[in-house]
């Protein structure tokens, strides 16, 4: 699946080093010489770039621009100088660092990553910060979602390309009968299979789900997660009426609870359903949603944006048109400014 961004085919690294020493020598900064590099070299040449520059000026590339940039056109240029590992292994330090934690930006990845993929990013992560990534998240996350998170982690998904069509369907009898099928949701079945089984697979199951059952696997996933939200909801605001002596009204703590329930295992279980299923078009949804209403998640649009852009970007704008009726380029344009938009306008092309 082809990027937006391709290797330079006439590419000197030493050249380039030039051209961005240039662009910050002296009083102000040549922004535009920045974005034309970093914005037409593939991430291999970019990380050669960092070498070359250490070696003809003695400095570090990223420490210089530190001293140049600031707010999110440095972040983005930062982002783009380091190999995909390192840069998902800081992002999931980025989602778990301060209060709260950004479950939206693990799965993001944890779905994101083949096997191998998984375990550089271990690896990454250790090297980096001197700490395991499956213990942080242990500590970061809680439940169910815990366990989904730690099943992802593990990277050890089937990753054959035969496929059996009595297993699959076998299982997707297991989550109809796992789910819209019973009273009560069993999150472990889910779990098991939405975790193991290879992505070959999985298409077959949820075509297999939608012929016998007639109904879509991701639509069932939110209605048997409600379920189990207004179950929990409801047990929870008996016991709290019964140990207040009735001096709380249910609707208050109804609401309480409601709000410390941030739906993280659906989010989870709709993510892998649709990043299986297509791709691109999951990473389209994602990108709208980081920019859809007032404000943007700067974060995760430059994730997205700097992870896939030499993985499937094109494909992924592709989707982005078809689904909104509206360019990628045109929706960045209109909602960010100044170099941090260049930059990324160059990302996407």
């Amino acid at each position: 699946m082809p990027g937006t961004i391709t290797p330079a085919a006439d590419f000197n690294a030493e050249k380039d080093c030039q051209e961005l020493r240039n662009a910050m020598k002296g009083l102000g900064t040549n922004e535009a010489k920045i974005i034309n590099v970093l914005g037409n070299r593939s991430r291999d040449q970019r990380l050669e770039i960092v070498v070359k520059f250490k070696t003809m000026y003695g400095k570090d590339l990223i420490a210089e621009l530190k001293s140049e940039l600031s707010a999110n056109f440095l972040r983005l240029c930062k982002c783009m100088l380091l190999s995909i590992p390192q840069f998902l292994a800081k992002e999931l330090k980025r989602a778990m660092k301060g209060s709260g934690t950004d479950e939206r930006a693990l799965v993001e990845i944890l779905v994101g990553l083949d096997n191998k993929g998984i375990m550089e990013v271990k690896r990454a992560y250790k090297a980096t910060f001197e700490a395991d990534l499956e213990r942080e998240i242990v500590s970061e996350t809680s439940g169910d979602f815990k366990r989904l998170a730690l099943s992802l982690l593990q990277g050890h998904r089937d990753e054959s390309e035969t496929v059996d069509k009595e297993v699959a369907k076998e299982d997707a009898m297991e989550l109809f009968n796992a789910g819209i099928n019973r009273f009560g949701t069993d999150e472990s079945k889910f779990n098991s299979i939405l975790c193991s089984r290879s992505y070959r697979h999985l298409k077959m199951v949820f075509a297999e789900y939608k012929l016998k059952y007639k109904r879509e696997l991701t639509s069932d996933l939110h209605k048997v997660l409600e379920w189990r939200k207004n179950a929990e909801i409801e047990k929870k605001t008996k016991t709290y009426d019964s140990n207040s002596g009735g001096r709380v009204a249910g609707e208050d703590i109804e609401k309480s609870i409601r709000s410390e329930m941030s739906g993280e295992l659906e989010l989870g279980f709709i993510s892998i359903v649709k990043r299986i299923k297509n791709t691109p078009t999951y990473f389209a949804e994602e990108l709208y949603k980081s920019m859809k209403g007032l404000g943007t998640d700067d974060d995760q649009l430059v994730r997205i944006l700097v992870w896939r852009s030499e993985i499937d970007m094109v494909e992924i704008k592709g989707a982005f048109q078809s689904l909104y009726g509206k360019s990628l380029h045109d929706f960045i344009k209109e909602d960010t400014s100044g170099d941090f938009r260049s930059l990324l306008l160059t990302i996407v092309k």
